[in-house]
């Protein structure tokens, strides 16, 4: 069963907005368990993938994009 992609921008904590990451601005898409469910942890973080490859951030740091926002920004 293929589930829809959710796509979000990433804010960035202060301390990523301190050293400049190259994180903070990106598009990333949920990355979602064989039940379609998003793999979150138990203090609040997300997994997600970035154009770069995969990363574990906080989820309060993410804000959803609308579809046809993020299919421009992921190409």
């Amino acid at each position: 069963m293929d589930f829809p992609a959710t796509t979000y921008r990433y804010l960035g904590d202060r301390l990523a907005r301190l050293m400049n990451s190259p994180l903070v601005g990106q598009v990333c898409r949920a990355v979602r368990d064989e039940r379609g469910k998003c793999i979150r942890g138990r203090n609040g973080s997300m997994l997600v993938e970035f154009a770069s490859g995969p990363a574990v951030i906080m989820a309060r740091q993410l804000r959803k994009v609308a579809s046809d926002e993020a299919e421009s920004s992921l190409g």
